[in-house]
Parts: C-alpha cells; sequence; structure tokens
C-alpha cells in the first residue's frame, strides 16, 4: 500500500501558468523541470516533426487532439538532430504504438531526450485560457508540485521577447546538405527544418548551411545562385545580427525567406514585427494566395508576426494573407527576386499544397543566371 501511494505521488506533474493557473496530471516523458512559453497545436499527427521543429525551442507545447502517440516513434520522421520542445502536454498518451514503421513509444522517446511529458491534463481548458489570455510563460514539472512555488518560477522565468535563441541551435560552420545540383543555393541556419533541406535537394539544388552569424561578405565568397533564410524560433528582434546580413544580401541573390525567414526579411526592408497573441502553431491553417484568388491550407508554427502597415508599399507587395485574422503570410519586392511566407512550404507534417513554392524559387535563380 505504501509503495503504491508513493509511486502515485512521483509520477505526479504539473504545468503552471504565469497568470497563476495551474494544471496537474502524470508524467510520461523525462522527470525534472522546464520553463518556456506554453502554446498549443492543432495538428491531428505528425507529433514527433513537432518535437524536433526546432522552431519550438523556447515553448512547451500542447497538442489539441486528445490522442497522441499512438503510432509511435521512428528514426526517419525527425525536423532535426533532436527534440527541442521544452515540454510536452496532452491529454492521453497512447501506450500502444500501432504502426509497422514504429521503433518505441512516446513516452521511452521523450525520457531518452530528456523532454518533460504531462498527461492527464484537461488540453480543451488549457487551449481555451491560451485562446483568451493569450500564450504566456510556465513552468512544467514532475519535482515541484507546489502551486504557488511553480506559479513564482513561471513568472520569474525569461521569455521569449528579446532573446536570441538561435546561436545555440544554428549549425557550426559551413556544412552541405547537398553537393551537387544545378543551383547552389546557401541556407541561413536559424534553426532550419530538414523537409526544407529535402525539398531544396529535389529541386535539384546544391545545398549548403552556414550559421547564422556568418556575415554577408562570407556568404558572398561561397557564390550561391541563391539565399534561403530559414524557420527558427523566438523573437526576430532578438538576433539583429541576421536582419542586418539580410540588408547586404538584398540585390545580390534570389532570396526566399520561410517564417523566422520572412519576419527577418521584414526587418531588412525596414518594417517592424510584433508578438502574436497566442501565434499560429499546427497543420490546418487558412491562407489566401492574393495572385490566384486560391486559398491554402498551410502548416504554421510562429509566434511573431511582420506588422503589414509598416512595409513600404512602393517596394514591397502582399501576396498572402492568413484568413483566420488577416494577418501578413507572404511578402514579395517589386522589382528584385525576393520573396517570403510565413507558413511552412515543406510540410513535415502537414498539408503539401505550398511546396510549389521551391520551384518559384528555382525559376528565380534560373532567371537571375539566364
Amino acid at each position: 500500500m505504501h509503495t503504491r501511494r508513493f509511486e502515485k505521488i512521483r509520477n505526479k506533474a504539473k504545468i503552471a501558468l504565469e497568470d497563476g493557473r495551474v494544471f496537474e496530471g502524470v508524467s510520461f516523458g523525462a522527470a525534472g523541470e522546464r520553463y518556456g512559453e506554453v502554446v498549443f497545436n492543432t495538428s491531428m499527427a505528425g507529433y514527433q516533426e513537432i518535437l524536433t521543429d526546432p522552431s519550438y525551442r523556447g515553448q512547451i507545447v500542447t497538442m489539441t487532439y486528445p490522442l497522441i502517440g499512438n503510432y509511435g516513434v521512428n528514426k526517419e520522421d525527425v525536423e532535426s538532430y533532436r527534440p527541442f520542445a521544452e515540454g510536452f502536454v496532452v491529454k492521453e498518451s497512447s501506450r500502444l504504438a500501432s504502426n509497422w514503421r514504429s521503433e518505441e513509444g512516446l513516452g521511452a522517446y521523450l525520457k531518452q531526450n530528456g523532454i518533460v511529458g504531462i498527461e492527464g491534463v484537461d488540453t480543451r481548458a488549457l487551449t481555451r485560457h491560451i485562446r483568451l489570455r493569450g500564450a504566456m510563460k510556465a513552468v512544467i514539472s514532475t519535482e515541484d508540485l507546489n502551486d504557488r512555488s511553480l506559479v513564482e518560477k513561471a513568472r520569474s522565468s525569461p521569455g521569449l521577447i528579446g532573446r536570441d535563441l538561435v546561436r545555440d541551435i544554428t549549425t557550426q560552420g559551413v556544412k552541405y546538405w547537398q553537393k551537387k545540383g544545378k543551383y547552389k543555393v546557401v541556407v541561413i541556419d536559424l534553426g532550419v527544418k530538414f523537409n526544407i533541406l529535402r525539398q531544396l535537394a529535389a529541386n535539384g539544388c546544391s545545398v549548403v548551411l552556414v550559421p547564422a552569424d556568418m556575415a554577408a561578405e562570407d556568404i558572398c565568397r561561397l557564390k550561391p545562385d541563391g539565399v534561403l533564410i530559414s524557420n527558427g524560433p523566438g523573437d526576430p528582434e532578438g538576433i539583429p545580427y541576421v536582419a542586418e546580413t539580410a540588408k547586404k544580401l538584398i540585390g545580390k541573390f534570389p532570396i526566399f525567406g520561410i517564417c523566422f525567414g520572412q519576419q527577418i526579411l521584414g526587418l531588412a526592408f525596414g518594417g517592424k514585427t510584433y508578438k502574436l497573441k497566442f501565434g499560429h502553431h499546427g497543420g490546418n491553417q487558412p491562407v489566401k494566395d492574393l495572385d490566384t484568388g486560391r486559398v491554402h491550407i498551410t502548416v504554421q508554427n510562429h509566434g511573431f508576426c511582420v506588422d503589414i502597415k509598416s512595409l513600404d508599399k512602393r517596394e514591397i507587395e502582399i501576396t498572402h494573407i492568413n484568413l483566420n485574422d488577416g494577418t501578413l503570410e507572404g511578402i514579395r519586392h517589386k522589382k528584385l527576386p525576393i520573396f517570403s511566407v510565413q507558413f511552412h512550404p515543406e510540410a513535415g507534417p502537414g498539408p503539401h499544397d505550398a511546396e510549389y513554392l521551391f520551384g518559384k524559387f528555382v525559376k528565380m535563380m534560373e532567371r537571375k543566371r539566364a
């Protein structure tokens, strides 16, 4: 009896928000305590890709779909070399991994990678709370179960605004993903997903990754046909050195910005960024292409956005708009071969509606070379 009671206490876990709200559940990942901004993701599947998306560094992810982990985990469906989410919150973690590709269960995967997971949480209530009050600082813990202590820890944690979360996750030195290709693309790695690199390679590109702090002059010495500014975590104003690099590259090469990359280009063009109330996280975000009138269902993961009003309309035109809240989802330069989107066209996970944008980037490089 005493042993069972001890096990129940040991397995408890809590997530506490800075506004004083506390949710209790049961630990199913690594033991410990982690801090981050709590957000919700509306995807029904793709939890392994979500966990390994470097854009989630500094965030605790809540899944709105109630049953997570039912097809297990494998070594192929990763978007980076390790998981980057600070914590993982679900309604129910499936103990049965029913898929022929499964190599291990989700709980074991979290434990191996030091990710604190909590299940048994009323994720509908947590999601609604974030929708109403906004994304906020939080702490997830299997160690400290005192509500008052946890709330105070959440309030004193650093948050995302103004922080540089890129320096520790960007590639170290110049690295080739694929050497052969008709067009050489330099990827400024702010936390790039593997599927972006796969899509470039599939479109016949030689792909080389460079660190976020590489100088524009050194990028030019690599003689690329085009430059891609990748996705990444946190506040774009926390890495002003990348915007300065982008400024110096404008007009020299075709440039494609994805997610964080769009925010960096927005800053490079003299625009401003701001924090969204609860961000866009999930694989079912509707975006309208203003050129064609078509609506694409997109995968997104960002908490910041470029302010439409801050852009110089004489140089920059809007190409995509989010149909849920009217925020900016795509821009292009009116004269130069530069464009960007706020969503993730590579999917991984998510719909493939926007994969054509990689082909568009290749055509830009073709025209530039011609």
